[in-house]
């Protein structure tokens, strides 16, 4: 009778292989469960972002690039020559007004664009959290700005990212209209 209580409790007991195989099975369910779940994470991801690259060049130095952008009262004179002064500008709203410091904030054609700055290099690199008034609370692009000689003036890299789908071409057209053209009479 023993015997066969044995065999009986045997029977139930996995051998060391059917172990193997059930604790295979196990894992490869998880691991195909997290695919799944890391495949429906990506279909929440924006594989179609936008971005702009601009290359512009100044003729004259990367210091006098670098205060253009980053003062106050030069900004100012930008944003007199600018489009947006023209059409857009609240009436009685300051037209810059830019911290000169890591983590200071900017407001620019009278707050149409507004952001804080990640990074001075000074007349080198700029980078600064940026962002249009009119975007949702909270959304913010990032725009590097990268000064290099080129001959006797200065070569202007802009690389804008991280902004809502759709804006890429209002962008490009307030970039072109707003700093490079009213930039370029005002450095002369």
């Amino acid at each position: 009778m023993k015997d066969r209580t044995d065999l009986a409790v045997r029977a139930n007991v996995p051998t060391r292989r059917q172990a193997i195989a059930g604790v295979a099975v196990a894992f490869g369910g998880l691991a195909l469960a997290s695919t799944m779940a890391w495949a429906e994470a990506e279909d929440e991801i924006s594989h179609a972002a936008e971005s702009i690259h601009q290359e512009v060049a100044f003729k004259t130095s990367r210091k006098r690039v670098y205060e253009a952008l980053t003062d106050a009262k030069q900004f100012e004179r930008v944003v007199q020559l600018s489009d947006a002064m023209k059409t857009r500008m609240p009436p009685g709203a300051p037209p810059a007004q830019i911290s000169p410091e890591v983590g200071g904030t900017f407001s620019t054609f009278g707050g149409l664009i507004v952001g804080r700055n990640i990074e001075l290099l000074r007349d080198e690199r700029i980078v600064q959290a940026w962002r249009p008034a009119y975007w949702k609370p909270g959304v913010y692009s990032i725009v590097k700005f990268e000064l290099a000689d080129s001959g006797t003036g200065t070569k202007l890299v802009l690389d804008h990212k991280g902004f809502p789908d759709g804006d890429g071409k209002s962008l490009l057209e307030g970039w072109n209209k707003n700093y490079w053209e009213p930039l370029a009479k005002y450095l002369g």
